[in-house]
């Protein structure tokens, strides 16, 4: 199954979305403590057990990796202001800013190759994809309210 760069360009928008939604409405429970309490707060919440230490360290580690290729990705590309969606990704989420990265890599793409074609998906890998969002959502569901 190919799937065009629109289409991709679209999922991408709508995971970054629904990443901002449910990381949010997290973090809004932190807002009546103001800027520097809430920082308190939410980091010394990060460290409250092992699996919650667990997730900071490999949601720290996996950002780094793609910073790392989000830079050098960027420069391959000639993508200008990449360091606005590092600096956004810390204090946003960097699972809002990686989406949109993606988004205008599809843009930096199409303007290099001259294809509406991002790629092919097989039988299973939309299976998989699906499978995967669907236990992503219903996880996000019923911790982000």
């Amino acid at each position: 199954m190919s799937i065009s760069r629109k289409t991709l360009c679209f999922a991408y928008g709508l995971i970054a979305l629904l990443a901002f939604v449910t990381t949010w409405a997290n973090v809004l429970s932190y807002a009546s403590l103001g800027v520097a309490g809430s920082n308190v707060a939410f980091w010394r919440d990060t460290l409250v057990n092992p699996a919650s230490r667990f997730l900071a360290l490999d949601v720290f580690f996996l950002g780094l990796a793609v910073f790392v290729w989000m830079v050098l990705e960027a420069r391959r590309l000639g993508m200008r202001h990449v360091w606005l969606y590092l600096v956004f990704g810390m204090l946003v989420a960097i699972s809002v800013t990686v989406p949109i990265f993606l988004i205008n890599r599809e843009r930096a793409l199409a303007a290099r190759e001259h294809s509406s074609s991002a790629g092919t998906l097989g039988t299973l890998d939309v299976i998989g994809l699906v499978l995967v969002t669907a236990a992503i959502m219903v996880y996000a569901v019923a911790f982000s309210t």
